[in-house]
């Protein structure tokens, strides 16, 4: 039917769902009616980069005159922040797992309360390329851990439960597609590495902890690139493995900054 899914059973017998961390809530707003034609969610760490990207996607749709403001739907929260252009949905996750983990957990329950239909999300955000031209645009096939495993382990109460953490292929194909009329930007598809560190998770050397030696760096970065890692970030396993269990036709975009 196209709708959001949510596997959780214990969601049936609550009274009210508190969307804590967005600031809403069943009982206190329609979902349905502020939500309900929702088409595609882009999600990215920085809550200024998300409002300067549905300023711009409200001039691309003409629903904004010249200098007009978007509003953060999440005001009454200081941890992420919400804005809408039309049927597009602008929403800042933080850096790393757990904050982008929180806040899918609270979207894709929005999504489903508000009966949103064919949904696209997309993670548009920065990394750190492997082997690729500066400037470049990764589109992830595949995220994976450090051990480059098509994998993301989640420990539920004493459990370590692994999930699959492949995005949608297609959609992948159709973005790159896309990204042969913006010639400016050279644009690839490749494996994503997630780690949960942006120090000595992803090998850097100006960390106040360093371990490794910068042959032992080299090393590795070189089997992950033998592996189809092109770039490295802090939320593409997450990212991946919540869309995908919950029915979410997700794709990851990363802009190779150095």
């Amino acid at each position: 039917s196209g709708l959001v899914l949510v596997k959780n059973p214990h969601l049936e017998s609550m009274e009210e769902d508190v969307l804590y961390h967005l600031d809403l809530g069943t009982k206190t707003h329609n979902l349905p009616a502020m939500f309900g034609d929702i088409k595609f969610v882009c999600v990215g760490g920085s809550p200024n980069r998300m409002r300067a990207f549905a300023q711009f996607m409200q001039r691309e749709l003409g629903l904004a005159a010249a200098g007009e403001d978007v509003a953060d739907i999440c005001a009454g929260s200081d941890r992420y922040a919400m804005y809408r252009a039309g049927p597009v949905l602008a929403v800042s996750h933080g850096m790393g797992i757990p904050s982008i983990s929180i806040m899918l957990h609270e979207l894709i329950k929005l999504l489903h309360h508000a009966k949103c239909r064919d949904v696209t999300i997309i993670r548009i955000g920065t990394s750190g390329g492997l082997g690729i031209e500066a400037g470049s645009v990764v589109i992830t096939d595949t995220a994976v851990d450090s051990s480059f495993q098509p994998r993301f382990e989640q420990v539920v109460l004493d459990d370590v439960v692994v999930r699959s953490t492949e995005l949608d292929k297609d959609l992948a194909e159709e973005l790159l597609a896309c990204s042969r009329d913006i010639p400016d930007f050279p644009t690839l598809i490749g494996h994503t590495m997630c780690t949960y560190d942006f120090y000595e998770g992803q090998g850097r050397l100006d960390g106040a902890l360093c371990s490794f030696s910068s042959e032992k760096k080299l090393e590795y970065l070189r089997r992950a690139y033998d592996a189809g890692v092109r770039n490295i970030e802090m939320e593409s396993t997450a990212f991946a493995a919540l869309c995908g269990l919950c029915g979410l036709k997700g794709e990851s975009c990363h802009f190779h900054l150095l």
